[in-house]
């Protein structure tokens, strides 16, 4: 098996990756809990709660501050907006609970990979350094709140 080297990412794109990171924890979470026949509705629940705290805000933040980079015709971005589009979809869909977490787990799972080994990594190469230093001042970096509320995956 190829040992993966870790990604080297330019400062601008860090907080973004970091968000990733959470993205991952939350499909880990929807695996643990069905692993541990947690009731669908209570993954479903932090999962809504982790939309739209955490998602929305980075699918936003990522349309209006990175994939302009590499413009709204190209093919990685019309990739990453049609994923934002149809994972939005799943997560609004209130029916066939427990089939569409099994579809957030694995869409965003995929998609958040995509992202890392692919667009970000090309657009780390073409951004210039004004573009770079514009995404590191408008994104503001906030700091991960987690929701203990009801910790199924323990």
């Amino acid at each position: 098996m190829e040992e993966r080297k870790p990604l080297k990412r330019h400062k601008a794109l860090q907080p973004f990756s970091r968000e990733h990171h959470h993205g991952l924890l939350l499909c880990w979470k929807i695996r643990k809990g069905f692993l541990s026949k947690v009731d669908p509705m209570r993954i479903k629940t932090y999962a809504d709660w982790f939309y739209k705290t955490h998602l929305i805000p980075h699918f936003s933040d990522e349309e209006k501050f990175i994939f302009p980079i590499l413009g709204e015709e190209h093919e990685h971005i019309k990739k990453a907006m049609a994923e934002h589009r149809r994972l939005a979809r799943l997560f609004e869909d209130k029916e066939d609970i427990a089939r569409n977490l099994s579809r957030i787990e694995e869409e965003l799972e995929r998609h958040i990979r995509f992202e890392e080994r692919v667009l970000f990594p090309e657009i780390q190469d073409i951004a210039t350094s004004e573009q770079l230093a514009q995404m590191t001042e408008m994104h503001d970096s906030v700091t991960f709140k987690e929701n203990n509320e009801d910790p199924f995956w323990l």
